[in-house]
């Protein structure tokens, strides 16, 4: 997964959030649009449209940016760091087998996840699909157990990436017939009627879908929040390929010949382009 962009109506205060809280590094501040992220790694794009007003309530959208740190130390340090500076925004953890995960909001109403992965040798597979739960997970221990006195100093260190993206969307069917079926990501796990959680490469999830607050809600309007989510493909083959894809199934795509672009049934824009 590549960079998350938001529309956002106060660039000041939420490169602040993810700068100063979230512990990423501003990388570029051009004007209306601020790139933040860790090394060469953008992570969150922030494009200034204060004309827009929020989204409407129930709507379709992001329902969660998840950042992956390679270390719980790394995790450790930016949970404090959030902690310590806007403790209004945490929303929960939970330990979900696969993965230890913390739940933030940030000043103007989008979900983070901030997370650290176990090692895929430690994750259980039936039939294809990727064994998940919603186990308790203390912040506090977690904290006390993994901070390191380097992460309280410096909680900006190390690497992190765009792990995945969980969307909010309208009903669950729809969007298997399209990310799935159409798109080509492999389905990797389902809570009943309402949660689907695909993948590329064995990975227990690149994308989500849920209906928790969306449930029936139609295309968006133009508003604040998600503007783009960028997928990266290795070559520029498989970005021909899945153009090709895209056309078969009579999907409207955009092509400027390095990205790929297209809208899901609930006008979130997804942007494809290669490594």
């Amino acid at each position: 997964m590549g960079a998350v962009t938001l529309r956002v109506g106060n660039l000041d205060a939420m490169i602040a959030y993810y700068r100063d809280a979230v512990t990423l590094e501003l990388q570029s501040h051009d004007g209306p649009v601020a790139v933040l992220g860790r090394g060469t790694t953008p992570i969150v794009i922030l494009q200034h449209a204060p004309e827009l007003a929020a989204p409407e309530p129930r709507s379709a959208g992001l329902f969660h940016t998840a950042i992956l740190f390679d270390t719980q130390a790394q995790l450790a340090a930016a949970v404090y760091s959030v902690g310590t500076r806007h403790p209004g925004s945490f929303t929960g953890s939970a330990d979900h087998l696969v993965s230890q995960a913390f739940y933030f909001t940030d000043p103007e109403g989008n979900g983070i996840e901030l997370y650290w992965d176990r090692d895929r040798s430690a994750w259980s597979w039936t039939h294809g699909q990727v064994e998940m739960d919603t186990l308790h997970l203390d912040p506090n221990a977690f904290i006390s157990e993994h901070l390191t006195e380097e992460g309280q100093a410096h909680p900006s260190f190390g690497n992190a990436i765009v792990g995945h993206v969980h969307l909010s969307v309208g009903d669950v069917g729809s969007a298997r017939a399209f990310y799935v079926d159409k798109l080509g990501f492999e389905a990797t796990a389902t809570l009943g009627p309402s949660a689907l959680f695909v993948s590329a490469g064995g990975y227990h999830h690149h994308m989500a879908m849920n209906t928790w607050n969306s449930a029936g809600s139609g295309k968006r309007r133009l508003a604040l929040g998600l503007g783009e989510v960028d997928i990266i493909v290795p070559t520029g083959d498989d970005l021909g390929a899945l153009g090709e894809r895209m056309s078969h199934f009579r999907v409207q795509t955009r092509h400027d010949g390095q990205t790929l672009s297209f809208d899901d049934p609930w006008a979130n824009q997804i942007t494809v382009r290669t490594a």
